[in-house]
């Protein structure tokens, strides 16, 4: 168990008063000593006041760099295909709708056609550059595409095409690289834990850093931790979102009450990434109707609580 916040001082240690040694009478012939002159009107001396021992400055302890092993990836890549496509081949070449890009692969990453403002960010192609360099060679219309963006622009244009041999291509190579689709997403997960720490305000460092190791270590806890980010982003922007509040997996971990690792930490991940995206609805235009999208999100949230 990590140790995520030591604050330690050193106790006072109280001075040990003298009793006085006695006084031995006089010899004879010596005079006596001078009388004690009454202390009545006399200031009477003010101890000066010692110094304070200051607390160490506070020590995160660092985040944790193991993470699942094979047999685990494989179940949170599997639970991220069924949670983005239901596990549907076909919706691995997908436009969802309402929204204004195609969402491709497990993850349903986007990819924005050419010239078209990437709000959301554009993930598809990094994630098909990092395939190539593990060796997975895309269909060669994808590997020119993904320099230019994607080639369609609306979801009725997608749609007229899913039966084209290229679509099928495309459908197929993601189908077969889904192992290494997860890799990438755990892989993003990971290089972000730290920045989460680094980003998030003094006061909050310990609390974030404390729900990502007590995840890290709950069975299951690899699950929430890599498919909310891939679900809504990692939320470095603080100024993003809707009225400057992000719904991304940094305000989560803010959001979330410190647990023991455990299912306790699973409920209180899933409580607080259902709070914030609660707080998303709240904040949208009511023109978007995001609301439509809560009940969806909130069943996605809650198969967190079971990791």
């Amino acid at each position: 168990m990590f140790s995520l916040l030591l604050l330690t001082g050193c106790s006072t240690v109280k001075r040990e008063q003298k009793i006085p040694e006695a006084t031995s009478l006089p010899e004879a012939g010596e005079s006596l000593p001078a009388p004690i002159q009454p202390t009545e009107n006399r200031p009477i001396p003010v101890p000066l006041p010692q110094p304070q021992p200051q607390p160490r400055p506070a020590v995160i302890a660092p985040i944790v760099n193991a993470g699942p092993d094979a047999a685990e990836m494989t179940r949170v890549g599997q639970k991220i295909f069924q949670n983005e496509t239901g596990g549907r081949r076909d919706r691995l070449v997908h436009w969802n709708h309402g929204e204004d890009f195609a969402a491709m692969g497990i993850g349903h990453f986007t990819w924005y056609p050419a010239g078209r403002r990437q709000r959301f960010g554009n993930t598809f192609p990094a994630l098909i550059n990092f395939m190539i360099s593990r060796g997975a060679q895309p269909p060669p219309w994808v590997r020119l595409a993904i320099s230019r963006g994607a080639p369609w622009y609306t979801k009725q244009e997608m749609e007229a095409v899913k039966g084209t041999v290229e679509v099928r291509q495309l459908i197929n190579y993601l189908y077969a690289t889904r192992g290494l689709q997860a890799e990438y997403i755990m892989a993003r997960s990971k290089r972000a834990m730290q920045k989460f720490v680094n980003t998030t305000p003094a006061h909050l460092k310990e609390r974030v850093a404390w729900n990502i190791n007590s995840l890290a270590e709950t069975r299951g806890g690899w699950y929430p931790l890599i498919d909310y980010v891939n679900f809504k982003g990692e939320g470095l922007n603080r100024h993003g979102g809707y009225n400057g509040q992000n719904w991304g997996m940094l305000q989560v971990l803010e959001m979330m009450q410190p647990s023991q690792p455990g299912r306790g930490a699973l409920a209180a991940f899933a409580d607080a990434a259902y709070t914030v995206l609660a707080r998303r609805v709240r904040n949208s235009p009511p023109k978007a109707k995001e609301g439509r999208w809560l009940p969806g999100w909130t069943n996605r949230v809650n198969t967190y609580r079971g990791g």
